[in-house]
């Protein structure tokens, strides 16, 4: 059974939104905690759909698992590994499964997977994380299912293809569970990274960084499990802060770290939301003046990531002038612009990896459909400034990434419902 939202706009929001933690984050850590046979506990865990499915995944490898939904709390313990290929379907669907491949190299020196699947956001290969086991000496061999043999791995420098944000992740989960000193450079250093580092070393790993460009590792050391807090997810603070400046309300975001959070303030500034953060709030007031046009581009960390930008595009839609949307990294991350479209939006795609949209204009309600995870969520901010009522279909994708989003938009005065189709 499919469903889909109902949502109708035009209205201003109010009171206070909790931030739910990272997905991006907890997807790394589930996958590290098979580097050790002991518990790990994760805070502060997103009850999404990408979740269960990784979770799934770790089950079939023999991961005993305690996941308290309401209270955010996770236990994973895998006293052994019970197989080096996890499962196909599951795979298929999570883009994030190829995680278990760095894992079980570190843990098990072996793996035979199947390609992952996820958004269909552009082009997305594997190579950038098969050169980084290469490097560390293990042999790879690919045709339907990768299968890597990690038995001589040892210690190594790594320079990455690209600064790919799960190649360095899988690299890093394949190093410090074997013996000698890697370094990692040109990899990425995004916050999920960083995270993901901070709970090795909770582990006991010999790993840390340095000038934004180096990760180091002493590696081979035993692991011990650990207790450690999911940091807030960045990506729902920019999406709710664009939701409040283009509705034109006053609402409070809770549970925010600032600390990975310098580009989207950045942005916000430069747009003309007024806005002001103590300790984890971030408070977005209604603007005295209109907002301005921006070039919204995104980067390597500490810029902003290409999933803040969707939203921003909603936000620009309220702005006067002709903003420049370039997401230099995926080429069919803009497939949201049609939609925007749809609803009376002047914008243009210029190539697969640049758009115009000119404001600020009314924004119509009407029917459209999810097409990914940042996505779809983009499409909701749209839906609650447009005039009127718009259908939101293929939801699942939103789910996959935001914890019960209809529920906590209903709590600031949103008026979003949720259709069996």
């Amino acid at each position: 059974m499919s469903e889909q939202f109902i949502i109708r706009g035009g209205r201003p929001l109010e009171g206070r939104i909790a931030v739910r933690g990272s997905k991006n984050a907890v997807l790394p850590l589930i996958a590290a905690t098979l580097l050790t046979s002991e518990t790990c506990v994760l805070e502060n865990v997103p009850a999404i759909r990408d979740v269960e499915v990784m979770l799934d995944i770790a089950r079939g490898m023999g991961s005993r698992i305690t996941w308290d939904r309401d209270r955010h709390r996770l236990e994973i313990s895998t006293p052994q590994i019970s197989g080096d290929a996890p499962d196909e379907a599951l795979c298929r669907t999570l883009r994030g499964s190829v995680l278990f491949a760095g894992a079980l190299l570190g843990r098990a020196r072996a793996v035979a997977m199947p390609y992952p699947g996820g958004d269909a956001i552009g082009a997305r290969p594997l190579d950038t994380h098969l050169h980084a086991f290469e490097a560390l000496g293990a042999v790879v061999e690919s045709d339907t299912v990768i299968r890597i043999n990690g038995a001589t791995m040892e210690g190594a420098h790594i320079t990455m293809d690209e600064p790919s944000v799960t190649a360095t992740e899988n690299a890093i989960l394949a190093a410090v569970g074997i013996p000698g000193r890697t370094v990692i450079s040109l990899g990425a250093l995004e916050p999920h990274v960083q995270e993901l580092i901070g709970f090795l070393r909770a582990m006991g790993a010999d790993i840390g960084f340095r000038d934004m460009v180096h990760i180091e590792i002493q590696g081979g050391a035993p692991l011990r499990g650990a207790v450690y807090v999911v940091n807030p997810d960045e990506l729902e603070v920019s999406g709710f802060a664009a939701l409040a400046a283009a509705t034109r309300s006053e609402l409070t975001i809770d549970g925010v770290a600032p600390r990975y959070l310098d580009a989207v303030f950045l942005q916000l500034r430069k747009m003309g939301v007024v806005f002001s953060h103590d300790g984890d709030s971030l408070r977005i007031m209604k603007p005295a003046l209109g907002y301005k046009n921006f070039r919204i581009q995104s980067g390597l960390y500490p810029k902003l990531g290409s999933d803040h930008l969707p939203p921003f595009a909603v936000l620009a839609t309220q702005a006067r002038g002709v903003s420049l949307i370039h997401d230099w990294m995926y080429e069919n991350r803009l497939r949201y612009i049609p939609e925007l479209q749809k609803m009376g939006a002047t914008c243009e795609i210029l190539d697969p990896h640049r758009a115009l949209i000119t404001g600020p204009v009314t924004l119509a309600g009407c029917a459209m459909e999810t097409l990914d995870i940042r996505a779809g969520m983009t499409l909701v901010i749209a839906a609650l400034v447009a005039e009127g009522e718009s259908s939101l279909g293929q939801i699942g994708h939103i789910d996959r990434g935001y914890e019960e989003i209809d529920g906590r938009l209903r709590a600031i005065g949103a008026d979003i419902e949720r259709r069996a189709v």
